[in-house]
């Protein structure tokens, strides 16, 4: 998987150029965490899509020591992009003009709750538009009228959370759709809007947010990494292997 290495400040300061600017082409964005790489490693077709993700970032913490640790000529660099982090970040960084944010997943109440928040905490980032879709597949005709929406909201950034991997199949759609940068940024939303806790710092830091999570949402969470961590390291290992980089 072709990663985006770089600092969170640099992903941030790359999204809102891209947010401010007038772009002519739309451009997907992954957040891929070890479970990313998992389902990567089983599944030929995702792991397609992301190799053609045109910013692929680091959001978990073990991804990033892997990495550093196979890849040393960038080790200083490889530091983990968090999407609710660069969500947090770009909002930070917008202003009345620039860029425009559309909001892509939830639950109603999570997407009022997300605006509320936003519009509490950063009240000179524009909120183009936002909506919450049925959780059924879409028909063609309601993803004609959903870039239709993008478009006349004047949004430059859509932010997708629909959970893997539906959401790195939508951003894909959408950049190839609407001149925007689509962002997948997983449980943004909710932990933004407040509706689910996040890991303390400190087993964000150790790599054991995993733990953190499955422990809140262990039905829904179970097989992400109960079955992923595993596939996960063995992927590692035997890309060690196979280049040949020494431990």
């Amino acid at each position: 998987m072709p990663f985006t290495v770089m600092p969170l400040k640099d992903a941030i300061d790359k999204i809102v150029a891209f947010g401010t600017g007038c772009p002519k082409n739309g451009a997907a964005v992954h957040f891929a965490n070890a479970y990313n790489v998992a389902l990567a490693d089983s599944d030929p077709t995702y792991a397609a899509l992301l190799s053609a993700g045109d910013l692929v970032f680091t959001d978990g913490i073990p991804v990033a020591w892997v990495g550093r640790r196979l890849h040393r000529d960038v080790a200083t660099q490889w530091s983990r992009v968090y999407g609710p982090d660069v969500l947090a970040g770009v909002l930070e960084h917008s202003n009345m003009e620039k860029p425009r944010h559309y909001f892509l997943g939830a639950t109603p109440e999570t997407l009022d709750a997300l605006v509320s928040r936003i519009q509490s905490r950063w009240p000179e980032a524009v909120i183009a538009g936002f909506e919450s879709p049925p959780f059924r597949p879409a028909s063609a005709e309601e993803l004609v009228e959903r870039d239709k929406r993008i478009m006349e909201s004047g949004a430059t950034l859509v932010w997708v959370g629909l959970g893997t991997p539906k959401q790195d199949q939508e951003v894909r759609r959408i950049a190839d759709s609407v001149p925007v940068m689509a962002l997948a940024v997983g449980a943004a939303f909710d932990f933004l809007a407040g509706a689910k806790a996040q890991a303390p710092l400190w087993m964000q830091r150790s790599g054991l947010e995993w733990a953190f999570r499955l422990a809140t949402e262990p039905r829904r969470l179970a097989k992400r990494y109960l079955w992923g961590n595993p596939r996960f390291v063995i992927a590692a290992i035997r890309h060690r292997q196979e280049t040949g980089i020494a431990a």
